[in-house]
């Protein structure tokens, strides 16, 4: 038993994956920002499958972000592809869980319409009206509210619940 608790401890101390409110500020800030998208995708490139579900998320919303800065068409699809997969398996592992949920609606209702990775949009902004009021994290409840006041895809009435 001790040993199951000095390997998490362990685990915990000396993981390379950063704090998940460095990677939600970064993101906030990556939208049309080179440098700050750079930072983000860097600072995500040792997250797996095998991570918790939320980073694997802002890994692939990384990716289709950096799509945009790269000048090699095949790289660009390369990224983009690579980064949908990346969402789509964090939100089939996770699929209650509303960080996950808003990245994907964040990247989708920004995304071009001729990439046509937009179909989830409506479901997943009735998912986040369905669960917002069911957060506990108040980091993740600020995270989510931003990206909803900000959005157009919310109406000025369903933001007022926010």
């Amino acid at each position: 038993m001790k040993l199951i608790i000095y390997i998490t401890l362990f685990l915990t101390f000396f993981s390379s994956l950063p704090k998940l409110s460095e990677v939600r500020e970064e993101y906030t800030k990556a939208p049309g920002n080179k440098e700050v998208t750079t930072k983000l995708y860097n600072l995500l490139s040792d997250v797996s499958k095998n991570d918790k579900k939320v980073y694997v998320a802002y890994k692939g919303a990384s990716c289709m972000m950096m799509a945009k800065y790269t000048k090699a068409k095949k790289e660009k699809k390369t990224l983009f592809k690579e980064g949908a997969g990346l969402i789509e398996f964090a939100v089939s592992e996770a699929p209650k869980d509303i960080e996950i949920r808003i990245i994907r609606l964040s990247i989708q209702e920004n995304a071009p319409k001729f990439l046509k990775y937009r179909s989830n949009i409506q479901e997943d902004r009735q998912f986040v009206l369905d669960n917002y009021n069911k957060i506990k994290s108040e980091s993740v409840k600020f995270f989510v509210r931003s990206y909803v006041l900000q959005s157009d895809i919310f109406s000025e009435t369903e933001k007022e619940l926010f």
